[in-house]
Formats: C-alpha cells, sequence, structure tokens
C-alpha cells in the first residue's frame, strides 16, 4: 500500500474508528470501538451532510446511555489524530463529566497502534496536543507535527472557546450546562467557521424547557442549520430483561409494544427501571428515557392540560392544507375601507388553513391580542359543529393589520361568529365595527347609571371569564384531543402550567396567546349555530332512549344531540 492510498484509509472515518479506537467496557475491559446502531445512525447523518458539502451540524436529544460521548469523541478524535490544524473543543456539564470524556480521549492515544500516534506535547491542561515535543526548537521546526489539539472544558466558565478558531466541537449535556447556556454557546459558535469539514454536535438528555429545548424545536421546525436527531431508549440492544412467564401487561404497556414494536423483554426492563432507577416515578422514566421527542419535556410544575395527551398530540400534528395571508385594497382616506380581497399562498404567511371553509357551516373564531411588544396577535378559527380547529392566525403585525386579517379570514369562514380580546386594546373590536363585519360576539355589561345591563362588543378577559374560558378548553381537549390539529397550539399548551398562586399561564419566556385565542373560541361558540346546513345529516336510526333523551333535553342540549345524532324529524 502506497503512502497515498494509507493516508487516504487513516481519513476514512468508518474504517479507522473499530480498526483503531478502543474503549472501556462497563465490565472494565478494553475492547474496539463497534458502532451500536444508535452511534451508526448519528455517524451516516453527519457523513451525507458532508457528502453535500454542508457543515456537520447535528443536535440529538437521546434517552440516557446510548454512547454518544463515546462517539463524538471518537469521530473528534480521528480527525484531530489524522489531519493538520485541526482545534476541537469539548464541553461538559459537570468537572467530573469533563474529567471521564478527556480520558476516553487520551484512551484513545494510548490504545492506538504505536505507528499511528501523531507526535503529542505534554500540557498541563485536560488536552491533547499532537505537537513534536522535542525541545529543540530547529527540529520542531522541520518537524512540527499535526498542530491539532483536542480540549476539554467544563460550561460555567468565561471565555470559553472565545479565543479560537475551531473545527469541532462536542457539546455534552447542553441542557445542564451552568450558567448562561446562551452566552456561552454564543462564543463557541462564533469560534466555528460555517464551511464544509467542519463538525459541532449537540447532545443533551432533556431538563424541562429551557435553551437546549428551545435548540431542538428550531432544529425541527428548519429555522437552524442543526439536523435534528432523536433516540429513544428502545434503540439501547442492552436495555432488556427476560419476562415471567404469565406476566400480565397494562394497557398502557400494551400500546406502547404495539406502537414501536416492543417485545416483553424491553417491558420488562421498563418496569425494572421504573421501579429501581426512577423510584416509581413514570413521568421521571419518561424524561430520562424518552420514546418519543416531546415525551421527553417535562417540567416540575403542574400543568394545566394533560400532559400526556399533548405530548401523543404532538406525535401527529395537522398539517396545513396551505399557508399563506389576505391581500386586500385600502383607502388612505378611509381607514374602514376594504375591497378586493384575495388569498395568496405563502410560506411565511400569517394564517394556516387545516380545513377550508365548508358550504354553509357555521364558525367562530377567537382572537387574543399583543398585550406587551413580545406578544403576539392570534386568532382560531372552529368549525362550530365539532369544535376542532380550521385555521389559525399568528403574526406580530400593527393592530390595523390584524384587524383586516381577522375581518378577511371571518368573511372566508362562512362569516364567522368573531370574539377578539378588548381588554389591552379595544382598537381591532372598533376597527371591525367600522368596517362593518356582520357578526361580532356581544357581551353584557353593567350600567352602573342606568343600572341595567348594556351591551358591548368583543371579549373581556377578567378574573371571571378566564378561569372559565381555560375550564371550558381543559374538557374539551380531554374528551376530544384531535380538535387541535396546530402544532404551534400543541405547543404553547405544554408549557402551559399553574404557577406558585394556582393561576394558569405560559412559563417564563414562553407564549400563550394561541392557548387563549383558542378557549376565548370555545368560550363564545354558544352564540353562534352549532348545527351543519339541513339535509347534510340523515336523521333516521333515532333510538326510542335517543328520543326520550332529546325531549327532555333543554335547548343548548338538543343542539348537541342533534349535532351528534343527526337532525330529527317528528312529523
Amino acid at each position: 500500500m502506497t503512502k497515498a492510498e494509507m493516508r487516504e484509509r487513516l481519513q476514512d472515518a468508518a474504517w479507522y474508528i473499530p480498526h483503531n479506537l478502543k474503549i472501556k467496557t462497563k465490565d472494565a475491559r478494553i475492547v474496539p470501538l463497534e458502532m451500536n446502531p444508535a452511534q451508526r445512525r448519528l455517524f451516516d447523518a453527519l457523513e451525507e451532510q458532508d457528502r453535500q458539502g454542508k457543515p456537520m451540524r447535528a443536535i440529538i436529544l437521546k434517552a440516557r446511555q446510548l454512547g454518544f460521548s463515546t462517539m463524538a469523541e471518537a469521530l473528534i478524535f480521528h480527525r484531530a489524530a489524522t489531519r493538520k490544524n485541526q482545534n476541537a473543543l469539548i464541553v461538559a456539564h459537570r468537572d467530573d463529566s469533563t474529567k471521564n470524556l478527556f480520558a476516553m480521549s487520551r484512551r484513545y492515544y494510548e490504545q492506538l497502534p504505536a505507528p499511528l500516534r501523531p507526535m503529542r506535547r505534554a500540557s498541563n491542561a485536560q488536552e491533547l496536543l499532537f505537537d513534536n515535543p522535542d525541545k529543540n526548537e530547529k527540529r520542531r521546526r522541520e518537524h512540527p507535527g499535526l498542530g491539532s489539539r483536542i480540549r476539554c472544558q467544563t460550561a460555567g466558565g468565561g471565555g470559553i472557546g472565545r479565543s479560537d478558531t475551531l473545527q469541532m466541537v462536542h457539546a455534552s449535556e447542553f441542557a445542564f450546562w451552568p450558567g448562561d447556556k446562551v452566552e456561552t454557546w454564543t462564543g463557541i459558535m462564533q469560534a466555528v467557521p460555517s464551511e464544509r469539514g467542519t463538525m459541532v454536535i449537540v447532545e443533551s438528555t432533556a431538563n424541562g424547557y429551557e435553551e437546549f429545548h428551545d435548540m431542538w424545536e428550531a432544529a425541527v421546525s428548519g429555522e437552524s442549520d442543526f439536523l435534528p436527531l432523536f433516540f429513544p431508549w428502545y434503540e439501547n440492544e442492552e436495555y432488556r430483561k427476560p419476562a415471567a412467564p404469565g406476566t400480565e401487561w397494562t394497557a398502557e404497556e400494551r400500546e406502547l409494544a404495539e406502537r414501536y414494536g416492543l417485545d416483553e423483554e424491553q417491558l420488562s426492563w421498563r418496569r425494572w427501571c421504573i421501579r429501581n432507577n426512577c423510584a416509581g416515578n413514570e413521568d421521571l422514566f419518561r424524561q430520562e428515557y424518552p420514546a418519543y421527542p416531546e415525551e421527553a419535556f417535562r417540567t416540575s410544575g403542574s400543568a394545566v392540560f394533560d400532559s400526556e395527551l399533548v405530548a401523543r398530540r404532538l406525535q401527529e400534528p395537522g398539517t396545513p392544507v396551505k399557508t399563506g395571508r389576505f391581500e386586500y385594497r385600502t383607502d388612505p382616506e378611509n381607514p374602514a375601507f376594504i375591497g378586493d380581497i384575495r388569498w395568496r399562498d405563502g410560506e411565511d404567511g400569517c394564517i394556516r388553513i387545516y380545513e377550508p371553509p365548508k358550504k354553509g357551516y357555521p364558525y367562530v373564531i377567537g382572537g387574543d391580542t399583543a398585550g406587551t411588544g413580545s406578544d403576539w396577535f392570534t386568532g382560531q378559527v372552529l368549525d362550530n359543529t365539532n369544535g376542532r380547529q380550521a385555521a389559525v392566525l399568528r403574526h406580530q403585525y400593527d393592530e390595523d393589520q390584524y384587524a383586516r386579517q381577522i375581518y378577511c379570514l371571518g368573511l372566508y369562514y362562512n362569516q364567522a361568529l368573531i370574539g377578539v380580546e378588548s381588554n389591552y386594546s379595544t382598537y381591532p373590536v372598533k376597527m371591525l365595527q367600522l368596517m362593518r363585519y356582520p357578526k361580532l360576539y356581544v357581551r353584557q355589561i353593567p350600567d352602573t347609571y342606568k343600572m341595567q345591563f348594556k351591551e358591548a362588543y368583543g371579549w373581556d378577559t377578567n378574573s371571571r371569564t378566564r378561569p372559565l374560558a381555560i375550564a371550558g378548553l381543559v374538557q374539551a381537549f380531554r374528551e376530544d384531543p384531535d380538535m387541535v390539529r396546530d402544532r404551534g397550539t400543541l405547543m404553547e399548551m405544554r408549557v402551559f402550567q399553574y404557577n406558585a398562586d394556582h393561576r394558569p399561564e405560559a412559563l417564563p419566556g414562553e407564549h400563550d396567546d394561541l392557548v387563549m385565542a383558542l378557549a376565548i373560541a370555545y368560550a363564545i361558540r354558544e352564540q353562534q349555530s352549532m348545527l351543519p346546513p339541513r339535509g347534510k345529516r340523515k336523521t333516521d336510526g333515532w333510538t326510542r332512549d335517543m328520543w326520550e333523551d332529546y325531549r327532555k333535553a333543554d335547548a343548548r342540549t338538543k343542539e348537541y344531540l342533534m349535532e351528534k345524532w343527526g337532525r330529527p324529524d317528528e312529523q
């Protein structure tokens, strides 16, 4: 084999890693590093990015002990030990983890076949310096060595990575980094060129809703260049225990087995792990050993909506049939004028349509206005015959633009009943009135002068209406989780928690605008018909019991029963 051929083979990670790198097993044996299926999936994903000419970027959400630190350090070591001028930074969340990761890299070096070991210069820090250790300066200049370096540090210190140019980074257990994670991460990433051949791996188990969660969601939504890779607990081949003959499995366990193709040994290990490693706490198991991404992110707070239902719904949210916004003509001399309304498709649009309007069907729209500069203007459209989401509006435009988009959306959905919050600003409601929108939600307010009630437009969120609206939405979601199709809404429901005063609200730094708009939409439904157009439902097949229930019901319940069973014909 020629030197060129040998050099090419050494730079082939798929060959180099299993043939030259060794690890210490749990029973203290030193063995070659053979990639497990999860490690191979990470390796293949990074290789594919490189083949496409992209910088290698991956963010990994994982169950515990799947070997990603081992794999990340192997990939970094391979490049640093076979290429010139490669600077790598490994950052862990604790000092003991930093020491362990450095020991792993040092073991890779010490276990290399002697001819493959690059020259190494001693260092007092936790780093490998692949330089000529000769004290003679002339000989060092003639044979400098690779000039590559692997450095291990603990997060929380100041200035990590800021004075370097880095080709490789491994951020280990990022969700548990101490200090200002964003500041530390920003400093590191400024040192990494956005060029092919660079590699950044971020991996962590989940730790509630913090910066790692935000980075993961940005990757999932395509807002960053990082490839999101999720690795569930059942991909670990070691997570198995023999199941006793005749073991009876719970309904949840049987569902898990069917959904993910689990066998009895995996279910047996899951039971054992919950009992022994998670103190019997299934929620803790789901965070540490998730089966799907949404299951991993848990909080210590009290969730308003059923966390498990939200997580499961997030696995298969609805897909918009179209996204865009309404365009129209306005008159600078007449703010109330709007004409030539037309829909424009666009992925950057503020409206997501999940179900186009059905002819003759009744719809309602709940709206939540921006209370501060960081909040969003939102609107939720419901098919009022079944309470399911038909469309979602979300943007940070000015109030007049919001009012016009809501106006157009209402007309589009068969002149839907619109109820927009009027607490922070009454401008959108007044605009809708000036534009003569035909169907606005009406509430009654006391007139202390005349000692009677008077009517007002718009939804008033107060200490009485807010808990009732939220409670109504909680019940509706519990009874029919499929009613919510929009991923953004589900994401807000996931972080909607009871605070220390038992007030339901978004966690700090999160939003609840879509949740509140949906709660308002549900609260105003009674002012809109809940019946489909006549002739759309068959009425035959009512039993005697159904007729009896119908005749005893009040008007509201009768409408519900007609929607559920079909309109009766009592001729």
